[in-house]
């Protein structure tokens, strides 16, 4: 398998499969052959992006395709289904998260990835983030001193029902809401800077009268860090991205990089490297002593680098299983001792 012609094919070109992947593909190198989409509008788009590329109605003409790897960038409720024909095709897979509705559900694609000995992954990109990349440098620096406490959010001020978003609409059930759609980034990010951690709390609601779009939980850490995790679509004063405590300083992040704005611009990062700085900025505060501290660039394509090298040998899957199945454990957890 060459490293340089891997052949790729996308299930779902909304959002997901038009904005966070298919450029990183494009730019990690990869060759977009088939894209799955009964839309045709998505499908006029991605030939308009992607000219030459095939456009299929279903799962089996995709996975019938000669595919090096499969990536289920379509809605929830059909992840599993999809990313099970990818395996049983024999194609590894990236699923877009969450890579399952429910703990169940991750655990059978798993089982069916580990009995067929066929790679798959889960799409957590937040990990490149410039906000990530920043705060693993810091804990490696020991700026803060012993961490203890991290509050991380996706809040935003949307009153209104988005009428044409299966996210804000669909049931649980159905793969809707932010404790699926959101949570997820935060949960496995948290899991990555402080490691294995129990549920201690949470409140999983919906405000609006659609889906649930306000979410926060409060999970404890095994190294003695508490995260505070809040997802929400109702808040009218967002908070800080991130504000990390310890006992030398805070750090705080007040905003996310521009990699989503600059992807959703048809830009991308041609050779895996964007062109231009993806920071967030970043302030060490100790009391009423405040220093920015350097930020690290955010990079999504080392996810599909890592994906790249994967698939040839050379390195291990950029998310592990064990992490997709500790997130979607926490998230059934949340959902089911919600105070609400």
């Amino acid at each position: 398998m060459s490293q340089t012609t891997l052949r790729v094919g996308i299930a779902g070109y909304g959002l997901a499969g038009r904005y966070f992947h298919a450029p990183l593909l494009k730019g990690c190198g990869f060759d977009l052959v088939g894209v799955l989409t009964t839309n045709a509008t998505r499908g006029a788009q991605a030939q308009a992006d992607f000219p030459g590329v095939r456009i299929v109605s279903t799962i089996a003409e995709l996975v019938a395709l000669p595919l090096d790897l499969l990536v289920v960038a379509s809605a929830n409720i059909v992840h599993a289904e999809q990313a099970i024909a990818g395996i049983r095709a024999g194609i590894p897979v990236v699923v877009d998260k969450p890579m399952g509705r429910t703990f169940a559900e991750t655990e059978t694609i798993i089982s069916v990835a580990e009995k067929a000995d066929v790679p798959v992954t889960v799409y957590f990109n937040r990990r490149w983030d410039s906000d990530s990349l920043t705060l693993k440098r810091v804990l490696r620096e020991g700026l803060l001193g012993e961490v203890f406490r991290v509050d991380s959010r996706f809040e935003r001020f949307r009153p209104n029902l988005a009428a044409s978003s299966w996210r804000e609409k669909y049931s649980a059930n159905d793969g809707g809401g932010l404790l699926l759609d959101i949570q997820p980034h935060l949960i496995s990010l948290v899991l990555d800077w402080f490691g294995p951690a129990q549920l201690v709390g949470s409140s999983v609601r919906s405000i609006r009268g659609g889906a649930d779009d306000d979410v926060v939980l409060t999970l404890k850490h095994e190294s003695g860090v508490d995260s505070y995790l809040s997802a929400s679509a109702i808040v009218g004063a967002p908070g800080p991205r991130l504000r990390l405590m310890g006992t030398k300083g805070a750090l705080v992040i007040s905003d996310l990089d521009p990699q989503e704005a600059m992807l959703r611009a048809g830009k991308y990062p041609a050779g895996g490297v964007w062109n231009e700085p993806t920071i967030s900025r970043a302030f060490l505060h100790r009391g009423d002593e405040v220093t920015q501290v350097t930020s690290e660039n955010g990079n999504y394509a080392l996810f599909y680098q890592l994906v790249k090298g994967a698939l040839v040998g050379q390195n291990s899957w950029p998310v592990s299983t064990s992490d997709a199945l500790a997130v979607a454990r926490l998230i059934d957890q949340a959902r089911d001792t919600s105070f609400h």
